[in-house]
């Protein structure tokens, strides 16, 4: 590449990358802000977990491809039935609330629970990822670390038979996280879209039929 000159290989490998993938072309031509927001969509495509007037919260929505999909599928008659939530900026989406905000601050649960003004979200998505170090085993943790603040979340504001959906790497979901989320759904998989690059370690974990509230009777509930 003829602007190569200077730039580290990674970064080089990463552009090269992004001009030859076939969902960054789709997701231009789509007018969507990333490849991600195939990833969403061809889970709901499989899943069916975003519908006409549900209401969304989006962990990590910068720069907002998932957000974009989710009000485009869970659009309905309700004032901006998406909340979402990044440390990063993002620029306005019609139907969305988005609050600047890190979601691990203290204050940011009640923030997004004050911006539902009342409602109970049915979806509850988490694309939390943090600054990856290159170390596989720490990556892994810190990414589980955030999957369990975005499950806390779901799990004191779903509503009854509710769906959350986390990124996680590969390993997905373990030990305690995954015992809960089984106690607490009805189902649980690991799910690894098309659009999730299959070098990437990246998985997502799926649970849907949120029971309300915890429970002493852990079952097997899913597929994993």
């Amino acid at each position: 590449m003829k602007t190569a000159r200077g730039r580290k290989l990674s970064s080089t490998l990463w552009i090269q990358r992004q001009l030859n993938d076939p969902y960054v072309q789709k997701a231009r031509a789509a007018g969507y802000r990333s490849r991600a927001a195939y990833k969403l969509i061809e889970i709901d495509d499989r899943f069916s977990i975003l519908k006409p007037g549900r209401v969304v919260v989006d962990l990590g929505a910068a720069p907002g491809g998932w957000s974009q999909v989710a009000g485009e599928r869970a659009k309905s008659s309700r004032a901006k039935p998406i909340v979402a939530i990044d440390i990063l900026p993002m620029d306005h989406i019609e139907g969305v609330t988005f609050l600047h905000q890190d979601f691990s601050e203290d204050s940011a649960p009640d923030r997004l629970i004050e911006a539902l003004d009342g409602r109970r979200p049915d979806v509850v998505l988490s694309d939390l990822a943090p600054e990856t170090t290159g170390h596989r085993a720490t990556d892994h943790l810190r990414i589980v670390g955030l999957a369990e603040l975005a499950y806390d979340f779901a799990c004191r504001t779903l509503a009854p038979g509710g769906t959350f959906l986390a990124k996680v790497y590969q390993g997905g979901a373990e030990g305690e996280l995954l015992v809960a989320l089984r106690r607490d759904f009805r189902s649980v998989r690991h799910v690894k879209p098309p659009a999730s690059r299959p070098a990437s370690p990246e998985t997502y974990v799926l649970a849907t039929g949120f029971r309300g509230g915890p429970r002493e009777d852990a079952d097997d509930g899913g597929d994993l």
